[in-house]
């Protein structure tokens, strides 16, 4: 499967794009990847560098805020589906060093490990997240979400309360607080 389609008969990409350097990753070839993304002048393309020297172990360039914020979901999901498991561990070992450019990092790694059904990896990676930022609604919404998964539901009423008391107009929370005390009745 390449990137997240399995029909791969009409996929083209153009020497030196984006696309290439992805492609370069997956075919083992951190060396190539970087210098295409080197040549390339995009918040996209620095964050490609940033990513190839995670995945080397020599971080030159740190990415930034935005980087992380806008790409680490993305491309941890693309190394996981394409099961490069070497790559995802070392961006993992990453995760600190982008937790101090980026303090929602961890609720980022743990939103992928949740949608990729990786319940142990994603509830130990919410609570370093918790860890740094206790009043983030958005992650006791991902709390409660991960607690209705196992039907533990009164975690889950903790968490959704706790994401409602940050941030009361929260309209996915109450629709799922309403669901969840159905529940418990």
């Amino acid at each position: 499967m390449f990137f997240f389609s399995d029909d791969n008969s009409e996929v083209t990409f153009s020497p030196g794009s984006l696309e290439h350097a992805y492609l370069a990753i997956l075919d083992n070839n951190l060396i190539s990847a970087k210098e295409i993304f080197c040549s390339l002048n995009s918040p996209r393309a620095r964050w490609g560098k940033a990513l190839v020297d995670i995945l080397t172990g020599y971080i030159e360039k740190y990415p930034s805020y935005f980087e992380i914020r806008n790409f680490l979901e993305i491309d941890l999901e693309f190394l996981l589906k394409n099961e490069k498991i070497d790559y995802v561990e070392q961006f993992l070992g990453a995760a600190e060093i982008l937790a101090d450019i980026n303090n929602e990092t961890y609720k980022y790694i743990a939103r992928v490990m949740y949608e990729n059904k990786l319940y142990k990896a994603a509830k130990e990676y919410m609570d370093k997240s918790k860890k740094l930022f206790y009043n983030d609604p958005e992650l006791h919404f991902m709390y409660t979400k991960y607690y209705i998964n196992f039907n533990e539901y009164e975690n889950a009423r903790y968490h959704i309360d706790e994401c409602l008391r940050i941030l009361p107009d929260y309209y996915p929370a109450k629709i799922l607080k309403n669901q969840i005390q159905a529940q418990l009745m």
